[in-house]
Protein backbone atom coordinates (compact mmCIF):
# COMPACT_ATOMS: atom_id res chain seq x y z
CA UNK A 1 0.00 0.00 0.00
CA UNK A 2 1.17 3.47 -0.85
CA UNK A 3 0.54 6.39 1.53
CA UNK A 4 -0.62 8.32 -1.52
CA UNK A 5 -3.45 6.86 -3.55
CA UNK A 6 -5.96 8.13 -6.08
CA UNK A 7 -9.01 8.91 -4.01
CA UNK A 8 -12.47 7.90 -5.11
CA UNK A 9 -13.66 10.77 -7.33
CA UNK A 10 -16.09 12.97 -5.46
CA UNK A 11 -17.25 16.54 -5.81
CA UNK A 12 -16.94 17.64 -2.20
CA UNK A 13 -13.60 16.22 -1.04
CA UNK A 14 -10.36 18.16 -1.04
CA UNK A 15 -7.26 16.20 -1.97
CA UNK A 16 -5.04 15.52 1.00
CA UNK A 17 -7.31 17.08 3.65
CA UNK A 18 -7.15 15.28 7.01
CA UNK A 19 -10.37 13.84 8.44
CA UNK A 20 -12.57 16.37 10.23
CA UNK A 21 -11.28 17.14 13.69
CA UNK A 22 -7.78 15.81 13.07
CA UNK A 23 -4.89 18.25 12.90
CA UNK A 24 -2.26 15.63 12.17
CA UNK A 25 -2.21 12.62 9.91
CA UNK A 26 -3.35 9.66 11.99
CA UNK A 27 -2.59 6.01 11.31
CA UNK A 28 -5.97 5.67 9.59
CA UNK A 29 -5.21 8.80 7.62
CA UNK A 30 -1.91 7.31 6.58
CA UNK A 31 -3.63 4.12 5.45
CA UNK A 32 -6.48 5.78 3.61
CA UNK A 33 -5.31 9.23 2.53
CA UNK A 34 -4.72 9.20 -1.16
CA UNK A 35 -5.85 12.00 -3.41
CA UNK A 36 -2.41 13.61 -3.41
CA UNK A 37 -1.14 11.03 -5.88
CA UNK A 38 -3.83 11.48 -8.48
CA UNK A 39 -3.61 15.23 -8.59
CA UNK A 40 -6.82 16.98 -7.63
CA UNK A 41 -6.63 19.36 -10.56
CA UNK A 42 -6.38 16.62 -13.15
CA UNK A 43 -9.24 14.63 -11.69
CA UNK A 44 -11.37 17.67 -11.09
CA UNK A 45 -11.01 18.77 -14.68
CA UNK A 46 -11.83 15.30 -15.93
CA UNK A 47 -14.88 14.95 -13.71
CA UNK A 48 -16.11 18.39 -14.66
CA UNK A 49 -16.21 17.16 -18.24
CA UNK A 50 -18.24 14.10 -17.30
CA UNK A 51 -17.38 10.41 -17.08
CA UNK A 52 -16.29 10.23 -20.72
CA UNK A 53 -13.25 12.35 -19.89
CA UNK A 54 -11.89 9.35 -17.96
CA UNK A 55 -13.00 6.76 -20.48
CA UNK A 56 -11.12 4.72 -23.03
CA UNK A 57 -11.37 5.63 -26.72
CA UNK A 58 -14.43 4.41 -28.57
CA UNK A 59 -14.21 2.47 -31.80
CA UNK A 60 -13.62 4.87 -34.68
CA UNK A 61 -13.65 7.90 -32.44
CA UNK A 62 -11.39 9.99 -30.24
CA UNK A 63 -10.65 9.53 -26.54
CA UNK A 64 -13.52 11.80 -25.56
CA UNK A 65 -16.06 9.50 -27.22
CA UNK A 66 -16.68 11.72 -30.26
CA UNK A 67 -16.52 10.50 -33.85
CA UNK A 68 -13.82 12.82 -35.19
CA UNK A 69 -11.38 11.94 -37.96
CA UNK A 70 -9.09 8.99 -37.34
CA UNK A 71 -5.56 10.04 -38.39
CA UNK A 72 -4.41 6.40 -38.42
CA UNK A 73 -7.30 4.20 -39.60
CA UNK A 74 -5.08 1.10 -39.91
CA UNK A 75 -4.03 1.18 -36.27
CA UNK A 76 -5.38 -1.64 -34.15
CA UNK A 77 -5.40 -1.03 -30.44
CA UNK A 78 -4.18 -3.92 -28.24
CA UNK A 79 -6.95 -6.04 -26.78
CA UNK A 80 -7.20 -5.77 -22.98
CA UNK A 81 -8.82 -8.44 -20.82
CA UNK A 82 -9.35 -8.29 -17.07
CA UNK A 83 -8.29 -11.87 -16.54
CA UNK A 84 -8.37 -12.69 -12.84
CA UNK A 85 -8.29 -11.35 -9.30
CA UNK A 86 -5.13 -12.83 -7.76
CA UNK A 87 -5.36 -11.69 -4.12
CA UNK A 88 -8.22 -11.58 -1.66
CA UNK A 89 -10.66 -13.79 0.26
CA UNK A 90 -10.53 -17.41 -0.84
CA UNK A 91 -7.50 -16.68 -3.02
CA UNK A 92 -4.75 -15.75 -0.58
CA UNK A 93 -6.61 -16.46 2.66
CA UNK A 94 -4.43 -19.51 3.38
CA UNK A 95 -1.41 -17.20 3.53
CA UNK A 96 -3.20 -14.93 6.05
CA UNK A 97 -3.16 -12.07 3.53
CA UNK A 98 -6.60 -11.18 2.25
CA UNK A 99 -5.74 -7.50 1.71
CA UNK A 100 -2.62 -6.42 -0.17
CA UNK A 101 -1.40 -4.40 -3.15
CA UNK A 102 1.43 -3.71 -5.60
CA UNK A 103 2.99 -6.98 -6.81
CA UNK A 104 6.46 -6.53 -8.35
CA UNK A 105 7.46 -9.83 -10.02
CA UNK A 106 10.71 -11.53 -10.98
CA UNK A 107 12.00 -14.97 -11.89
CA UNK A 108 13.97 -16.48 -9.03
CA UNK A 109 17.36 -18.14 -9.58
CA UNK A 110 15.66 -21.53 -9.18
CA UNK A 111 13.09 -20.70 -11.84
CA UNK A 112 9.93 -19.78 -9.91
CA UNK A 113 7.92 -16.57 -10.17
CA UNK A 114 8.20 -14.46 -7.01
CA UNK A 115 5.83 -11.52 -6.57
CA UNK A 116 6.58 -8.89 -3.90
CA UNK A 117 3.59 -7.08 -2.39
CA UNK A 118 3.27 -3.95 -0.28
CA UNK A 119 1.26 -3.27 2.88
CA UNK A 120 -0.56 -6.50 3.71
CA UNK A 121 -3.32 -7.35 6.19
CA UNK A 122 -4.85 -10.61 7.34
CA UNK A 123 -8.48 -9.61 6.84
CA UNK A 124 -10.15 -8.21 3.72
CA UNK A 125 -9.85 -4.57 4.71
CA UNK A 126 -7.14 -1.95 4.95
CA UNK A 127 -6.02 -2.09 8.56
CA UNK A 128 -7.56 -5.56 8.98
CA UNK A 129 -5.05 -7.08 11.37
CA UNK A 130 -1.45 -8.35 11.18
CA UNK A 131 0.11 -5.54 9.20
CA UNK A 132 3.39 -6.36 7.44
CA UNK A 133 5.29 -5.20 4.36
CA UNK A 134 6.79 -6.27 2.04
CA UNK A 135 5.64 -9.88 1.64
CA UNK A 136 6.11 -12.37 -1.18
CA UNK A 137 4.22 -15.18 -2.92
CA UNK A 138 5.49 -17.82 -5.36
CA UNK A 139 3.79 -19.01 -8.52
CA UNK A 140 4.61 -21.87 -10.87
CA UNK A 141 6.10 -20.50 -14.14
CA UNK A 142 5.04 -23.68 -15.97
CA UNK A 143 1.39 -22.71 -15.63
CA UNK A 144 0.15 -20.78 -18.67
CA UNK A 145 -0.21 -17.09 -17.90
CA UNK A 146 -3.55 -16.93 -19.70
CA UNK A 147 -5.02 -19.24 -17.04
CA UNK A 148 -4.06 -16.72 -14.35
CA UNK A 149 -1.47 -16.90 -11.62
CA UNK A 150 -1.85 -19.70 -9.09
CA UNK A 151 0.09 -19.37 -5.86
CA UNK A 152 2.15 -22.32 -4.64
CA UNK A 153 3.71 -20.97 -1.43
CA UNK A 154 4.73 -17.85 0.45
CA UNK A 155 7.96 -16.32 1.66
CA UNK A 156 7.84 -17.53 5.25
CA UNK A 157 6.30 -20.93 4.61
CA UNK A 158 2.61 -21.57 5.19
CA UNK A 159 1.87 -17.91 5.91
CA UNK A 160 3.17 -14.80 4.20
CA UNK A 161 5.66 -13.34 6.64
CA UNK A 162 7.34 -9.98 6.21
CA UNK A 163 10.56 -10.29 4.21
CA UNK A 164 12.35 -8.60 7.11
CA UNK A 165 10.95 -8.11 10.60
CA UNK A 166 10.54 -4.56 11.91
CA UNK A 167 8.00 -2.68 13.99
CA UNK A 168 5.42 -0.48 12.28
CA UNK A 169 5.77 2.70 14.29
CA UNK A 170 5.13 6.18 12.96
CA UNK A 171 8.13 7.39 14.93
CA UNK A 172 10.23 6.83 13.00
CA UNK A 173 9.22 3.99 10.63
CA UNK A 174 5.57 3.74 9.68
CA UNK A 175 6.10 1.20 6.91
CA UNK A 176 8.67 -0.04 4.41
CA UNK A 177 7.39 -0.40 0.86
CA UNK A 178 8.89 -2.16 -2.16
CA UNK A 179 9.85 -0.40 -5.36
CA UNK A 180 10.94 -3.34 -7.50
CA UNK A 181 12.66 -6.73 -7.37
CA UNK A 182 15.63 -7.82 -9.49
CA UNK A 183 17.53 -11.06 -10.07
CA UNK A 184 21.24 -10.97 -10.97
CA UNK A 185 22.83 -14.42 -11.09
CA UNK A 186 22.11 -16.18 -7.80
CA UNK A 187 21.22 -12.98 -5.94
CA UNK A 188 17.84 -11.29 -5.67
CA UNK A 189 17.55 -7.61 -4.76
CA UNK A 190 14.55 -5.66 -3.49
CA UNK A 191 14.65 -1.85 -3.54
CA UNK A 192 12.56 -0.53 -0.64
CA UNK A 193 11.47 2.86 0.68
CA UNK A 194 11.53 3.52 4.42
CA UNK A 195 8.57 5.75 5.26
CA UNK A 196 8.73 8.10 8.22
CA UNK A 197 5.05 9.00 8.38
CA UNK A 198 2.61 9.97 5.67
CA UNK A 199 4.33 10.08 2.27
CA UNK A 200 7.71 10.95 3.76
CA UNK A 201 10.52 8.70 2.49
CA UNK A 202 13.34 9.00 4.98
CA UNK A 203 15.68 6.73 3.04
CA UNK A 204 15.96 3.86 0.60
CA UNK A 205 17.50 0.44 1.19
CA UNK A 206 18.31 -2.68 -0.81
CA UNK A 207 17.57 -6.08 0.70
CA UNK A 208 19.11 -9.26 -0.69
CA UNK A 209 18.37 -12.97 -0.87
CA UNK A 210 20.73 -15.78 -1.81
CA UNK A 211 18.12 -18.57 -1.68
CA UNK A 212 15.60 -17.55 -4.36
CA UNK A 213 13.72 -15.24 -2.02
CA UNK A 214 13.04 -17.67 0.82
CA UNK A 215 14.97 -15.49 3.31
CA UNK A 216 16.10 -11.87 3.10
CA UNK A 217 18.78 -9.70 4.67
CA UNK A 218 18.43 -5.99 5.30
CA UNK A 219 21.70 -5.53 3.47
CA UNK A 220 22.44 -1.96 2.43
CA UNK A 221 21.33 1.52 3.32
CA UNK A 222 21.34 3.39 0.04
CA UNK A 223 20.20 7.00 -0.29
CA UNK A 224 18.56 9.62 1.92
CA UNK A 225 15.08 10.58 0.86
CA UNK A 226 16.22 13.92 -0.56
CA UNK A 227 18.93 12.36 -2.77
CA UNK A 228 18.82 13.87 -6.28
CA UNK A 229 16.18 16.33 -5.07
CA UNK A 230 13.85 13.48 -4.17
CA UNK A 231 14.02 11.83 -7.60
CA UNK A 232 15.59 8.61 -6.26
CA UNK A 233 12.88 7.15 -4.04
CA UNK A 234 10.52 5.05 -6.17
CA UNK A 235 12.48 2.68 -8.43
CA UNK A 236 12.18 0.11 -11.19
CA UNK A 237 15.17 -1.66 -12.70
CA UNK A 238 16.35 -4.21 -15.24
CA UNK A 239 19.64 -5.91 -16.03
CA UNK A 240 21.07 -5.22 -19.47
CA UNK A 241 21.72 -8.56 -21.22
CA UNK A 242 25.20 -7.62 -22.51
CA UNK A 243 26.73 -4.44 -21.11
CA UNK A 244 27.02 -5.45 -17.43
CA UNK A 245 24.84 -2.65 -16.03
CA UNK A 246 21.56 -2.48 -14.18
CA UNK A 247 19.40 0.39 -15.46
CA UNK A 248 17.00 2.18 -13.14
CA UNK A 249 14.15 4.58 -13.64
CA UNK A 250 13.55 6.51 -10.44
CA UNK A 251 11.20 9.22 -9.26
CA UNK A 252 9.66 10.55 -6.07
CA UNK A 253 7.28 8.56 -3.93
CA UNK A 254 4.50 11.15 -3.98
CA UNK A 255 3.52 10.82 -7.67
CA UNK A 256 4.26 14.46 -8.37
CA UNK A 257 7.50 14.20 -10.33
CA UNK A 258 8.94 13.10 -13.64
CA UNK A 259 11.31 10.10 -13.82
CA UNK A 260 15.08 10.04 -14.33
CA UNK A 261 17.44 7.34 -15.60
CA UNK A 262 20.34 5.89 -13.62
CA UNK A 263 22.67 2.93 -14.04
CA UNK A 264 25.05 0.90 -11.89
CA UNK A 265 27.47 -1.96 -12.68
CA UNK A 266 25.74 -5.24 -11.89
CA UNK A 267 28.50 -6.16 -9.42
CA UNK A 268 28.10 -2.86 -7.53
CA UNK A 269 24.35 -2.70 -6.91
CA UNK A 270 24.93 -2.28 -3.16
CA UNK A 271 27.45 0.58 -3.56
CA UNK A 272 25.73 4.00 -3.56
CA UNK A 273 28.87 5.61 -5.01
CA UNK A 274 28.68 3.43 -8.13
CA UNK A 275 25.41 4.90 -9.41
CA UNK A 276 25.50 7.47 -12.20
CA UNK A 277 22.79 9.53 -13.81
CA UNK A 278 21.86 10.20 -17.44
CA UNK A 279 21.50 13.86 -18.33
CA UNK A 280 21.67 16.49 -21.04
CA UNK A 281 23.74 19.62 -21.39
CA UNK A 282 23.05 22.41 -23.82
CA UNK A 283 19.83 23.13 -25.66
CA UNK A 284 18.37 22.55 -29.09
CA UNK A 285 20.87 21.32 -31.67
CA UNK A 286 23.67 21.74 -29.13
CA UNK A 287 22.07 19.42 -26.58
CA UNK A 288 24.20 16.42 -25.65
CA UNK A 289 23.27 13.51 -23.42
CA UNK A 290 25.87 11.64 -21.39
CA UNK A 291 26.33 9.48 -18.31
CA UNK A 292 27.63 11.37 -15.32
CA UNK A 293 25.74 14.56 -16.11
CA UNK A 294 23.18 15.92 -13.70
CA UNK A 295 19.96 14.00 -14.35
CA UNK A 296 17.50 15.19 -16.95
CA UNK A 297 13.98 13.68 -16.82
CA UNK A 298 13.36 11.04 -19.46
CA UNK A 299 9.69 10.42 -18.62
CA UNK A 300 7.39 13.37 -18.17
CA UNK A 301 4.21 13.95 -16.21
CA UNK A 302 3.38 12.84 -12.68
CA UNK A 303 4.86 9.37 -12.44
CA UNK A 304 3.76 6.69 -10.00
CA UNK A 305 4.72 3.02 -9.78
CA UNK A 306 6.81 1.79 -12.71
CA UNK A 307 7.93 -1.55 -14.14
CA UNK A 308 10.91 -1.70 -16.52
CA UNK A 309 11.46 -5.07 -18.20
CA UNK A 310 13.13 -6.50 -21.30
CA UNK A 311 10.52 -8.30 -23.39
CA UNK A 312 11.73 -9.96 -26.59
CA UNK A 313 14.83 -7.76 -26.70
CA UNK A 314 12.78 -4.55 -26.31
CA UNK A 315 12.82 -2.32 -23.27
CA UNK A 316 9.24 -2.13 -22.07
CA UNK A 317 8.06 0.27 -19.40
CA UNK A 318 4.62 0.22 -17.82
CA UNK A 319 3.72 2.89 -15.29
CA UNK A 320 0.91 4.56 -13.43
CA UNK A 321 0.46 7.92 -15.12
CA UNK A 322 -0.93 9.57 -12.01
CA UNK A 323 -1.50 13.01 -13.50
CA UNK A 324 -3.76 11.56 -16.19
CA UNK A 325 -5.20 8.73 -14.06
CA UNK A 326 -4.25 5.82 -16.27
CA UNK A 327 -1.70 3.03 -16.83
CA UNK A 328 0.57 3.55 -19.84
CA UNK A 329 3.19 1.53 -21.73
CA UNK A 330 6.16 2.47 -23.88
CA UNK A 331 8.58 0.42 -25.96
CA UNK A 332 12.17 1.50 -26.59
CA UNK A 333 15.19 -0.12 -28.20
CA UNK A 334 17.51 0.78 -25.31
CA UNK A 335 17.31 2.44 -21.89
CA UNK A 336 18.70 5.74 -23.20
CA UNK A 337 15.94 5.89 -25.82
CA UNK A 338 13.15 5.89 -23.26
CA UNK A 339 12.84 9.67 -23.58
CA UNK A 340 12.01 9.15 -27.29
CA UNK A 341 10.38 5.70 -27.43
CA UNK A 342 9.35 4.01 -30.62
CA UNK A 343 5.80 3.40 -29.29
CA UNK A 344 3.50 4.54 -26.49
CA UNK A 345 -0.07 3.60 -25.62
CA UNK A 346 -2.55 3.76 -22.75
CA UNK A 347 -3.52 0.31 -21.51
CA UNK A 348 -5.91 0.98 -18.64
CA UNK A 349 -8.05 4.05 -18.02
CA UNK A 350 -9.05 5.24 -14.57
CA UNK A 351 -12.75 5.62 -13.89
CA UNK A 352 -15.21 5.84 -11.03
CA UNK A 353 -16.62 2.80 -9.24
CA UNK A 354 -19.58 1.35 -11.08
CA UNK A 355 -18.23 2.31 -14.52
CA UNK A 356 -15.64 -0.44 -14.89
CA UNK A 357 -15.01 -2.82 -17.76
CA UNK A 358 -11.91 -4.59 -19.07
CA UNK A 359 -10.10 -1.32 -19.89
CA UNK A 360 -11.65 1.01 -17.32
CA UNK A 361 -10.43 0.43 -13.78
CA UNK A 362 -11.54 2.34 -10.69
CA UNK A 363 -8.74 3.65 -8.48
CA UNK A 364 -6.02 1.77 -10.31
CA UNK A 365 -2.27 1.89 -9.70
CA UNK A 366 0.77 -0.15 -10.72
CA UNK A 367 1.09 -2.01 -13.12
CA UNK A 368 3.81 -4.69 -13.31
CA UNK A 369 4.82 -7.00 -16.19
CA UNK A 370 4.77 -10.72 -15.38
CA UNK A 371 7.68 -12.97 -16.37
CA UNK A 372 6.82 -15.03 -19.43
CA UNK A 373 5.10 -12.11 -21.16
CA UNK A 374 5.63 -11.48 -24.87
CA UNK A 375 4.85 -8.41 -26.93
CA UNK A 376 1.84 -10.21 -28.42
CA UNK A 377 0.66 -11.67 -25.12
CA UNK A 378 1.64 -9.50 -22.16
CA UNK A 379 0.33 -9.99 -18.65
CA UNK A 380 0.18 -7.30 -15.98
CA UNK A 381 -0.57 -7.10 -12.28
CA UNK A 382 -2.51 -3.96 -11.39
CA UNK A 383 -3.83 -2.84 -7.99
CA UNK A 384 -7.07 -1.26 -6.86
CA UNK A 385 -7.95 0.37 -3.59
CA UNK A 386 -11.38 1.77 -2.83
CA UNK A 387 -10.20 4.38 -0.35
CA UNK A 388 -13.76 5.38 0.51
CA UNK A 389 -14.81 1.90 1.63
CA UNK A 390 -11.48 0.28 2.53
CA UNK A 391 -12.23 -2.58 0.16
CA UNK A 392 -11.47 -3.69 -2.57
CA UNK A 393 -7.78 -3.49 -1.79
CA UNK A 394 -6.40 -6.17 -4.05
CA UNK A 395 -4.39 -7.08 -7.13
CA UNK A 396 -5.77 -8.19 -10.48
CA UNK A 397 -4.19 -9.76 -13.56
CA UNK A 398 -4.72 -8.22 -16.99
CA UNK A 399 -3.94 -9.65 -20.41
CA UNK A 400 -2.71 -7.39 -23.24
CA UNK A 401 -2.87 -9.00 -26.68
CA UNK A 402 -1.39 -7.48 -29.82
CA UNK A 403 0.96 -4.90 -28.33
CA UNK A 404 3.76 -5.89 -30.70
CA UNK A 405 1.49 -5.65 -33.71
CA UNK A 406 0.24 -2.23 -32.60
CA UNK A 407 3.86 -1.09 -32.26
CA UNK A 408 4.73 -2.40 -35.71
CA UNK A 409 6.85 -5.19 -34.25
CA UNK A 410 4.48 -8.11 -34.74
Amino acid sequence: MRPTRPAAPTSDATAGDPPPGEEEVSRSGFLRGGALALGAGAVGTALASGPSALAAPTEGGDRRGGRGVDPNPDYRRPRITRLKTVTGPGITTRFRMEATDLGAPALTPDGRILVIFGDTFEEAAVGGGWWRSPVGLYADPRRRLDTGLSWTSAVGGETAEGLVEYEHDSDPVSTILPGDVLTVGDTMYVWVMVNHGFGNVGSTEIWTSEDSGETWERTAEMFPGDHLDGFSQQCTWALHPTDGHVYLLTTGFQRDKEAILQRVPQDSVLDPEAYETWGATGEGEDQEWAWGNDPTPVLGGEVGEMCLRIVEDRWVLTWFNAGLYRADVLIADSPTEIQEPRFTETLLWGCTWGQEDDERVAQLYGPYVLPGSTLEDMHLLCSQWNTGEGWPYHVQQYRVQGLGTAAGLG
